[in-house]
């Protein structure tokens, strides 16, 4: 009896150390995915931003000894007229981000109610995102310059050559043609991310729209747009972040030439041509400063528009 006893409580036993081994062995297997790509994470991006946060406030180059200047590299960000220049040059690109955002938008909502030739227009506007950015510097940088391919349609057109300017080294309308460049490459990647966001709303709310005679302007404000509203604030956060680091197409099309420098393009400058690397550090911590402001000034925006939707349903309900 005792013996039956004993063998009774090693078998009420044996499962629970089986389960107490998976679950052993599952807790081990978690940590080691866990902690991979947190090592990495932490070698190859958090160690290096705090290096660049300490080299932000020497005066140093990349060999060679270092001079403690304190606050004084973040002084010159705002004084330095190059630097201060390259942030105000943010603003055209800000504002080719909403022009941007817009197009992608009324694209997104023609495109999504199938017209004819709507799979063509589709792929057409999205491939310029599929090229190279520095391919697209070199496209345009031939496209604008004086007597080549705009030049030519333009007195093809009947315009006289010498009334054309120089597209790019006008000051007056270099940078917008820059801007111009940027969005048509990045124009067609929104539109379809809002082409996804518009194919998952309700289409029933589409048939009671029509039920009750609304126009397509009352379905894409009334409909769409309160639909996809988390979508169009995270595009909104993305373009104007990336108008803070615009890079490649200044870069390759004038080398930052004739007022074009953007803060990358004169960041990059600084800190390989000139080896000022505790300035170039000094911008990279403001540039990181700007873009969280934007950010949180956008879900601010994205809750105040929250807030208005549902004060607009409740009165439409009553």
């Amino acid at each position: 009896m005792g013996k039956q006893h004993a063998e009774g409580g090693l078998t009420k036993h044996r499962p629970q150390l089986r389960w107490s081994n998976a679950n052993v062995q599952k807790t081990v297997v978690t940590l080691t995915f866990l902690f991979v790509p947190l090592f990495l994470l932490i070698l190859f991006t958090y160690l290096p931003f705090f290096k660049m946060v300490q080299f932000s406030f020497y005066d140093m180059k990349y060999i060679g000894n270092r001079e403690w200047v304190g606050l004084q590299n973040y002084i010159d960000v705002f004084t330095r007229d190059d630097c201060f220049n390259a942030l105000k040059l943010s603003l055209y690109y800000m504002v080719g981000s909403v022009v941007q955002l817009a197009l992608a938008l009324l694209f997104a909502a023609i495109l999504s109610f199938q017209p004819k030739g709507g799979n063509f227009f589709r792929g057409a506007l999205y491939f310029p995102s599929l090229v190279c950015g520095i391919a697209v510097g070199f496209i345009f940088k031939y496209f604008y310059t004086h007597g080549f391919v705009l030049d030519s349609i333009l007195g093809a057109l009947g315009i006289p050559e010498e009334l054309l300017p120089y597209w790019l080294k006008d000051t007056r309308i270099n940078n917008w043609v820059l801007v111009a460049s940027s969005i048509w490459r990045y124009m067609g990647q929104n539109m379809v991310l809002f082409i996804g966001a518009i194919a998952s709303v309700d289409k029933t709310q589409y048939e009671a729209a029509a039920i009750d005679g609304a126009n397509a302007w009352h379905r894409f404000r009334y409909i769409i747009l309160p639909s996809i509203r988390t979508i169009v604030v995270l595009n909104m956060i993305l373009a104007l972040s990336g108008s803070l680091s615009v890079f490649e197409i200044p870069y390759v099309i004038t080398g930052g030439g004739f007022g074009t420098s953007t803060y990358f393009v004169l960041m990059d400058k600084i800190a390989h041509a000139n080896q000022k690397v505790g300035l170039a550090s000094a911008m990279a911590v403001v540039l990181l400063v700007l873009i969280l402001l934007v950010s949180a000034m956008q879900k601010w925006a994205e809750k105040r528009m929250d807030i208005g939707f549902q004060r607009g349903k409740r009165r439409r309900r009553k």
